[in-house]
């Protein structure tokens, strides 16, 4: 198993910064959200990417992909009825494909809840139907470029829309393409009826990327979540991708969250 942990870990570090003490903790990878590098992705060239990628590999880590994908900039959302907006946030994730690729990523992660909320003049089925038109030609801009775009359940308490992974996976079955798979988040599955274990055996052939965290909203290990059946499936399913930390309690601080974190991780993947 490959360990990587997100760049907002560190708030208000410098990435290069951020790498170092990723690398010195032993992680294999780190995560990025643009977002928290400058504040508006949409700037960045492919030269700046591959710029941030050597900044990683000069610290001794990979680039794993991108996560918070329609963070920034505003008034972006995957399948809006306003075809302007909807033709544009495709091409921004296009634009995030390539420049994960050229930092050295292979996966950008599309959770974004309030970016793919279905509104309440639309329908469901209408909303469905053009979240799978953007997905399939995001996916297909990805793939070409050996990036996967990974699609992320959310809890109902954050957004309306994919907030099962079983919801994922039939969008994804409806998009058919390769370049589009699912992305499974610990805290984010806890809300759901079924156990976790049993969420990742039954969509494992899907899963493309994980995130470890807790219910405390903190790295894992450190709520209520029983690990060790979650590390089981994931051996059972032969997953053998990334697990980045991502957490969203930043009290403890960054090195102390990635160095307890990964710890607790080796002692579940020796």
């Amino acid at each position: 198993m490959k360990f990587a942990i997100c760049n907002e870990t560190y708030p208000d570090w410098p990435f290069e910064r951020v790498c170092a003490d990723a690398a010195e903790c032993g992680y294999d990878g780190v995560e990025v959200a643009l977002s928290a590098i400058v504040d508006d992705p949409s700037t960045l060239s492919t030269d700046d990417a591959r710029d941030l990628g050597a900044v990683a590999r000069r610290a001794g880590i990979d680039i794993v992909g991108l996560h918070w994908l329609l963070k920034a900039p505003p008034g972006l959302h995957l399948m809006t009825p306003t075809t302007r907006v909807r033709h544009a946030t495709v091409s921004y994730l296009e634009h995030l494909a390539r420049l994960c690729a050229a930092m050295g990523g292979s996966v950008i992660v599309l959770g974004s809840p309030k970016q793919r909320d279905v509104a309440a003049e639309d329908t469901y089925d209408a909303a469905f139907a053009r979240a799978v038109e953007s997905c399939r030609q995001v996916a297909e801009t990805a793939a070409a470029l050996d990036v996967t775009l990974a699609l992320e359940p959310l809890a109902p308490t954050y957004t309306n829309f994919l907030t099962t992974a079983a919801e994922a996976v039939r969008l994804i079955e409806a998009v058919d393409h390769p370049g589009c798979r699912l992305h499974l988040d610990v805290f984010a599955m806890s809300s759901e009826r079924e156990p976790i274990p049993d969420i990742i055996r039954a969509h494992g052939p899907h899963l493309a990327h994980f995130h470890a965290n807790d219910t405390s909203l903190g790295g894992p290990g450190t709520g209520d979540v029983d690990y060790p059946p979650i590390a089981e499936a994931l051996r059972a399913v032969d997953y053998r991708g990334w697990v980045s930390v991502e957490v969203f309690d930043m009290t403890p601080g960054g090195p102390a969250i990635a160095r307890d974190s990964l710890a607790f991780l080796r002692s579940l993947f020796p």
